[in-house]
């Protein structure tokens, strides 16, 4: 018994140390885990590695942080799982908490408070088109795929609402299992043995979450619903959480500013830990109104309703994967998911863009964090700070010398 409790403390101190020191992306977090959790401690083998990361790329919600959560459960089960969970997200969370409250008592009490953001927001900008870039030369490979992420990304640019998203999801999983005889053959047998607790889980929390906000009116109850319907749709990792973020808190509901949602997704670049992160600044911003208990209410409710669909569903199929990847029309499925991400990616950098001012100094700033994310070896923190200080720099310039404060 001790043994084992020594090893359950030993893996979550290495979450611990993952999610203070993962910088960069799901790459980097990927060759972390592999060089700490597989070769040098042995919880599981390399091989076991790549197909939970696999099952989790193809299910909704954060890769990296179901990764960090399977791992857990084949470990020490559920409970050494959800405290693995809790570990992980908790610094990243707490950070973007901390980033929401400074932005928003800066803008109370300076005039002009986010001009040391002027560079970071057009910045965030250059970060999704990188991320969308990476993602459509992985993910587009078909004709077929191409169409239906023109066709996504049109449709979330003129119709942007969150609850077209889902339906679109749902339109490209079938339109590409309708080939599913291209998919080749796997021989064995196909029957599922089916646990089904974690599925009535996430959808009697997704059901009851959806009925209270609609009876009780109850922003927090409202708030965790949205995270958490967004958090059991979102599926190709954070970036592809910012046009549904973004649509339905600064477009459709307005708790937060574009510039306020800009400067947050830049800051969620350069902290470790999951990318998902946005979602404990965007929380606290909509429950601004409340105070500080209000931010810290709404960020911790954010990191809950957007972090536990994907644990609950990646426990539920990690049962039966095996078996059901078998199936030709679930594999030809997730094409078309994959493509209509893409264009939803497609059109989250034109509705960012939209409300910035056309200058050469956003263009420019756009164009500059696109070519150091693409050649050259500076990590994302560290192209943050530059921006952060350019920003700085300019404002004191404006203020101090001869440049436009504007």
């Amino acid at each position: 018994m001790k043994t084992r409790k020594g090893r359950y403390f030993l893996y979550l101190k290495d979450v611990l140390l993952l999610s203070v020191t993962a910088f960069g992306g799901p790459q980097v977090f990927l060759a972390m885990v592999l060089d700490t959790m597989v070769k040098k401690r042995g919880y599981i083998t390399e091989e076991e590695l790549w197909e939970l990361n696999a099952l989790c790329q193809v299910l909704p919600g954060p890769t990296s942080t179901q990764t960090i959560s399977a791992i857990g459960f084949r470990i020490g089960g559920p409970f050494l799982a959800y405290l693995s969970l809790f570990v992980w997200i908790l610094p990243a969370t707490l950070l973007m908490i901390i980033a929401a409250f400074l932005i928003d008592f800066l803008q109370e009490n300076t005039p002009g408070a986010l001009n040391f953001a002027k560079f970071i927001q057009p910045m965030a900008i250059g970060f999704i088109i990188y991320a969308a870039q990476k993602t459509i030369f992985k993910m587009i490979k078909t004709t077929e795929a191409m169409m239906l992420m023109m066709f996504s990304a049109f449709i979330s640019f003129f119709y942007n609402s969150p609850f077209v998203f889902p339906v679109l999801l749902l339109v490209g999983g079938i339109a590409t299992s309708l080939k599913y005889h291209k998919q080749p053959k796997e021989e064995g047998d196909k029957k599922l043995v089916i646990s089904w607790s974690n599925f009535y889980l996430w959808g009697g929390i997704l059901v009851l979450a959806a009925v209270l906000g609609a009876l009780t009116k109850n922003q927090s109850v409202l708030l965790f619903e949205n995270f958490y319907r967004n958090g059991s749709l979102i599926f190709g990792g954070g970036q592809v959480l910012v046009p549904y973020l973004y649509t339905e808190f600064v477009e459709f509901k307005k708790f937060l500013s574009s510039e306020e949602f800009l400067t947050g997704y830049a800051i969620s670049q350069g902290i470790p830990g999951p990318t998902f992160s946005i979602s404990s600044y965007v929380g606290a911003l909509s429950m601004r109104d409340f105070g500080l208990g209000g931010f810290l209410m709404g960020g911790f409710i954010a990191a809950a309703g957007i972090f536990l669909p994907g644990t609950f569903l990646i426990f539920f199929v990690i049962r039966f994967w095996d078996q059901l990847k078998k199936y030709r029309p679930v594999r030809a499925a997730l094409e078309g998911i994959n493509a209509v991400s893409c264009g939803m990616l497609i059109a989250a950098a034109y509705l960012l863009f939209e409300p910035l001012e056309a200058n050469l100094f956003n263009i420019l700033a756009i164009v500059c964090t696109y070519l150091l994310l693409q050649f050259s070896r500076l990590a994302s923190p560290l192209i943050i700070v530059i921006g952060i200080l350019a920003g700085i720099a300019y404002n004191w310039l404006a203020t101090g010398f001869f440049l436009p404060a504007s």
